[in-house]
């Protein structure tokens, strides 16, 4: 059975098939989400290819960053005469835990890992709540010579600390601190540095008016440091603590003219590793590993902390 169309329906059927037509505007509006649909999937193919290097980059650099710990790790596994041939090892050995307790005992070892964590531990506190005060005494408080003091402060980083070795011994030696763990601790309990940057930290972070308020609601210097001052710097302590604490422990120049190895820091008991007419290698690579593990546990438990003080920071400002 045949339908009939009118006249009308056949002219508008014309007109929506000339509408779909590339030359019309209706199909030229459908090549053209076509087009944007291919544009989108273009670009986010070039996202998906940016990405895979910079996956790439960041595997590369972490697997060189990585490879002086395995190497190590790989060496003190190995015994002093496979280490002198010719090409190394690249896999580990059997003698891991020899050399490990070799190297514990020799270099008296867990005394120097808690020498090292009081020394460490000890500079770190004082360091971040020291140099946060003067930090923002220097940001924030108004008095006369401040900007010649600031400056005094900053000129003492460009002094190298070979110089004060002389004077500083003999002060300890006068003191009757040598080889005792206060001859590490006092010289560098504030740093330059750690003021100079919570300084630069607090100038911005902290508002004047803030610490006006805390003032007009009566509270004195101490409540202002503690309740306003030391949140505010939370995050920029983070990082200085960080810092503080991987260089006071990977200290080698004081402690080795201070100390002997009757009451060694980890990186005065490794020197006692290395004396002798050949010195064992995978034995002295055995107390490096010793002395990384406790950074790597610490980074390990507290990492994320650190990250999202820092981060918190970077947020707020």
């Amino acid at each position: 059975m045949k339908t009939l169309v009118p006249a009308g329906g056949a002219g508008k059927a014309g007109e929506s098939g000339a509408a779909g037509t590339p030359g019309t505007p209706g199909g030229g509006g459908a090549a053209g989400k076509a087009r944007g649909t291919a544009g989108k999937a273009g670009r986010a193919g070039g996202q998906s290819y940016g990405g895979r290097i910079s996956y790439a980059v960041l595997i590369l650099f972490t697997a060189g960053s990585l490879f002086p710990l395995v190497w190590t790790a790989v060496a003190a596994s190995r015994d002093n005469t496979r280490l002198s041939q010719t090409p190394p090892p690249f896999w580990f050995g059997s003698d891991l835990l020899p050399n490990l307790q070799t190297a514990w005992t020799d270099a008296h070892m867990g005394l120097a890992l808690l020498n090292t964590a009081v020394v460490a531990g000890t500079i770190t506190v004082g360091t971040v709540l020291f140099c946060t005060i003067a930090g923002f005494a220097f940001a924030k408080l108004r008095f006369r010579f401040r900007e010649v003091l600031l400056m005094l402060v900053i000129g003492t980083m460009m002094i190298p600390p070979q110089l004060s070795v002389v004077p500083l011994f003999m002060t300890i030696a006068e003191l009757e601190w040598t080889n005792q763990l206060q001859a590490v601790i006092l010289p560098t309990l504030v740093s330059a540095f750690g003021v100079f940057f919570m300084r630069q930290y607090l100038v911005e972070a902290l508002p004047s008016e803030i610490i006006e308020a805390a003032r007009v609601d009566g509270a004195n210097s101490m409540r202002v440091v503690w309740h306003v001052v030391f949140p505010a710097a939370r995050p920029a302590m983070a990082v200085l603590a960080m810092l503080t604490f991987v260089q006071a422990w990977n200290d080698f120049f004081w402690p080795i003219i201070a100390l002997t190895q009757d009451n060694p820091t980890v990186q005065v008991a490794l020197t006692g590793l290395g004396q002798g007419y050949i010195p064992d290698q995978s034995v002295i690579m055995a107390g490096a590993l010793l002395g990384t593990l406790p950074l790597l546990l610490a980074f390990t438990l507290f990492g994320k902390q650190i990250v999202g003080g820092i981060m918190q920071g970077a947020v707020k400002g």
